[in-house]
């Protein structure tokens, strides 16, 4: 395999070496590759160039821009996004990451879309939905004459549809889910991920309204409305709906929040649609059935001497936005309907990562008014370049042709060849892949201790950091050993105080500084932001507020928090040695004692084998604790099983599991003797008793829903539980250290441990994301 073209080799490390060959590379039927990343980055740039061909260039031309799109990815100055390395000059020719559909009132429309869906995963897109046009839980349907589910339960049907479509094991689905805060279920949609094992394929926003904003910072009512009606069917009061939004993003991260209007006030072209719905990760905005192309410049390799090179990043913005607009070209979409949207309009993301590392190249701390200041230059300057190639660009090939019906053209601009332009979207792999530090994000760690798969342990060092410190003179193993395990370079003797203050990471940074940050980069981006407020186990939801604020007055489209420790599978959170998740030892769950009287109710459900009797007795707060199973005149080995099963779901509840995963685990285990009950199938008894746990389990949270929603002042009949979530009070506040590793869990391809960074979890070592 060749390993350059043209006198360029790629600059690939070990480790983006093997994210490369897991998931971009093409193998063979038995898995073995069959390319390099020379290779690899000469079939997407080929690919790629192709698209001149249709604007009257020649062969000879099409060559040299095949050359030049080569050396840009080689040098790793500019990456587009993941589906497009993955599958350009290939047969599914899929390139874009984001993807909005509509969801309209109907059932066949619901059903339609699931399918459009599974059709985009398959291909290795993500996708966005607005659930707010479905009618409210209860509401009648008239066909039926029965009452709707709500967008909720819809939502569990995505989801399932996610999880079984597989992906080629390069990029699984992913799902945004949004609901607008005037929409009558938007009470049961803010807690609806309350249990993080529920709606796994979905990240959750609230559109937020300007009325709504300003009636909570006001402490009034606001009305919700029926989406089919238009009328008003209930208020309730906006502040304490926001504080239901911040409790729920405290106890676990979501919902994020975006601001609808904001997003629709940028809409290039609103006499087309309106933006209702953002890919998964919250940073494109897009039309119904429209999809976008990302990519991003390293920021990191446009600094020369000590000096941002003006010049080469001009260059490279140019010809960065030169190769989004022929992706556009080169896609095969997955729908029709989608390809004429996206020609319509043509769309693309263009952003940068290696932001942190360019200002640790020109001395300057990422939480400082300098490094807003850059941001802002920077970003306007790529902002600016852009648009000025994509009016080029017009002048050869065309304005998007829903040009004229754009604010553009209103406002007398010149036209144009794409809507939009600039995106800040998350870079987890391909800054992996760059070797630079992700999006707009500060440094993930000066010094960690990496575990390799045979167990050998070393440690990896920032690379700018380990050449300053050995041009000061005080680099040696042991000192970065110690800083590894520390966490942080704050208050270790051996580093001079001027170093210390330059090499801030993510858990040195103040929460109202990545606001900050996201505010000057938001200045000049056409799109959105991706970006996470990291914040510490011990902040409070005064915390949350405040950042919601901020970013509210600072002009933000959305914001996303993660508090450490707030997710039940997180397994790492301690400050010190980034490790690889190892088993918790001496953590022993002992299960509750059983009480002399309990109190529960018996359900007579059938199965292929006779009717089965499922007794669930319940605890002090209404919850299933206990289960006894019995059938008719069954004995022997029958009889045990069932007692076996009583035993064991009777001993997990009591240990504290959730019974939406013991529903998960006996839930569609088949027998021989399936058998049907209210029009449903009953494949076996174990799938019966899981029915009967999973509708007490629902009956249990509707009547905690009853209480909360008494105890919270809220009127309505939605979830607004708010689970473990801690008091707003206490001494913490928003200038809070995110003293924090930020691991969310374990990876499930490598094993190694799973990051929450750009609103989005990422495996550092293998590249996987669960974002796609």
């Amino acid at each position: 395999m060749k390993e350059e073209f043209n006198g360029i080799s790629p600059e690939i490390t070990d480790n983006a070496k093997k994210v490369l060959e897991k998931r971009y590379l093409k193998k063979d039927d038995f898995g073995k590759l069959k390319e390099s990343p020379a290779e690899m980055f000469r079939r997407v740039a080929e690919n790629i160039a192709v698209a001149d061909s249709n604007y009257g260039s020649t062969k000879e031309d099409v060559a040299n821009t095949a050359d030049e799109f080569y050396a840009m990815m080689a040098r790793l100055e500019f990456l587009p996004n993941s589906p497009t390395l993955m599958n350009a000059g290939r047969d599914l020719q899929q390139l874009s990451a984001c993807f909005v559909l509509s969801i309209d009132d109907s059932m066949e429309s619901i059903f339609e879309t699931i399918k459009d869906t599974a059709m985009i995963h398959k291909s290795g897109g993500g996708t966005g939905f607005s659930f707010s046009r479905l009618r409210g839980k209860n509401s009648p349907v008239r066909s039926t004459g029965g009452i709707s589910s709500g967008p909720v339960s819809f939502m569990k049907v995505f989801n399932a549809a996610t999880q079984a479509v597989k992906q080629g094991g390069t990029r699984r689905g992913a799902n945004m889910g949004i609901l607008r805060v005037d929409h009558p279920d938007i009470l049961e949609f803010i807690t609806c991920k309350e249990n993080d094992k529920e709606l796994t394929n979905f990240n959750i926003s609230i559109a937020l309204t300007e009325d709504f904003m300003k009636k909570a910072l006001r402490n009034e009512e606001y009305d919700l409305v029926d989406p089919r009606s238009k009328k008003v069917v209930q208020k309730l009061n906006a502040k304490d709906v926001l504080d239901l939004i911040i409790k729920m993003a405290h106890s676990n991260g979501e919902p994020g929040i975006i601001f609808i209007d904001r997003m629709n006030k940028d809409n290039p072209t609103p006499s087309v649609g309106q933006i209702e719905s953002t890919n998964p990760c919250g940073e494109q905005p897009l039309l119904p059935y429209e999809s976008c192309n990302l990519g991003s410049i390293n920021l990191a390799k446009m600094v020369t001497a000590g000096q941002i090179d003006w010049s080469k990043l001009g260059e490279t913005v140019r010809k960065a936005a030169h190769f989004l607009d022929n992706v556009i070209d080169m896609n095969s979409y997955p729908l029709k309907r989608i390809e004429e949207m996206t020609k319509s309009n043509r769309k693309v993301g263009l952003g940068v990562m290696g932001f942190a590392d360019m200002l640790l190249m020109l001395g300057v701390r990422y939480d400082s008014d300098d490094a807003l200041g850059l941001a802002e230059k920077v970003m306007k300057f790529v902002m600016d370049t852009a648009t000025g190639y994509s009016e080029e660009l017009a002048k050869t090939r065309g304005a998007f042709p829903n040009f004229p019906k754009s604010i553009f053209a209103t406002a007398g601009l010149n036209p144009r060849r794409n809507a939009t332009l600039t995106t800040i979207a998350p870079t987890g792999t391909l800054s992996m892949i760059a070797n630079c530090s992700s999006g707009i994000e500060p440094v993930f760690a000066i010094s960690y201790i990496r575990t390799i798969l045979d167990n050998t342990k070393f440690i990896e060092v920032h690379p700018y950091f380990e050449a300053m410190a050995q041009k000061k003179g005080f680099y040696s193993n042991d000192l970065m050993k110690k800083i590894a395990e520390k966490g942080t370079i704050r208050g270790v003797e051996e580093i001079p105080e001027d170093v210390q203050e330059l090499f801030v990471t993510a858990h040195d940074i103040v929460a109202e500084a990545h606001i900050k940050m996201q505010s000057s980069f938001q200045k000049y981006t056409h799109n959105a932001v991706s970006k996470t407020v990291n914040l510490p186990t011990e902040a409070t939801t005064e915390d949350v507020r405040n950042i919601y604020m901020l970013a509210y007055e600072s002009g933000c489209k959305g914001v996303t928090i993660y508090r450490d420790n707030s997710r039940e599978e997180q397994v790492l959170s301690k400050p010190g040695a980034v490790k690889e998740p190892e088993k918790a030892s001496g953590q022993k769950a002992t299960p509750r004692p059983r009480p002399n009287v309990t109190t529960g109710t018996t359900t007579k459900i059938s199965t292929g084998c006779g009717s089965l009797y499922v007794t669930i007795n319940e605890d002090e707060k209404g919850l299933p604790f206990e289960v006894f199973m019995s059938m008719g005149k069954a004995g022997g080995c029958a009889m045990s099983q069932l007692e076996a099963i009583g035993r064991l779901v009777s001993l997990a509840l009591r240990s504290g599991v959730e019974t939406g995963s013991i529903v998960e685990q006996l839930r569609g285990i088949r027998c021989p003797s399936p058998s049907w009950e209210k029009g449903g199938r009953i494949f076996s008894c174990s799938d019966a008793i899981a029915r009967v746990l999973e509708r007490r389990g629902l009956d249990a949270k509707a009547k905690r829903i009853a209480e909360n929603t008494k105890k919270d002042g809220l009127s309505g009949s939605a979830d607004v539980s708010t689970g473990t979530v801690e008091s707003s009070g206490g001494a913490a506040k928003t200038h809070t250290k995110a003293k924090t590793e930020n691991i969310v869990g374990v990876c499930p391809d490598c094993g190694s441990a799973l990051w929450h960074v750009e609103g989005c979890m990422v495996c550092k070592s293998c590249g996987y994301s669960k974002c796609g």
